[in-house]
């Protein structure tokens, strides 16, 4: 597992430096650091997503909303079926949340590595 973790790490700089090469008006490192951070936050912000919904914070909303629903429903007949459905956090995948979460900090800390240089 870890070698295709580096093998999508990989892939991650080389769609990063594609999009440079495309996109970017100067190429310089700064637009490379520029490139790098949004490539990272996007991954950064799907896994603090993930984190949250893996701790629950969800789990009270949904459980509002659909009972809230079901009492407001016209349907007697799926009353109960709100009790059954599975909440947010009982429905995770983990290799998922872990895939993200190494490559928002791998490439968080290549970004800070390149940080480190341009400002020596």
């Amino acid at each position: 597992m870890r070698d295709k973790q580096y093998l999508y790490l990989v892939l991650n700089l080389i769609i990063t430096s594609l999009l440079f090469l495309f996109f970017s008006d100067q190429y310089n490192i700064t637009n490379f650091i520029n490139t790098l951070f949004y490539i990272s936050l996007l991954y950064i912000i799907i896994g603090l997503f993930l984190y949250i919904k893996r701790g629950g914070f969800f789990d009270g909303i949904t459980f509002g909303f659909r009972r809230f629903w079901s009492v407001m429903s016209r349907h007697p007949d799926y009353l109960e079926e709100w009790k059954e459905k599975p909440l947010p956090s009982e429905s995770k995948n983990e290799k998922f949340y872990r895939f993200i979460k190494f490559q928002g900090i791998a490439l968080f800390i290549i970004l800070v590595v390149l940080l480190v240089i341009y400002y020596l």
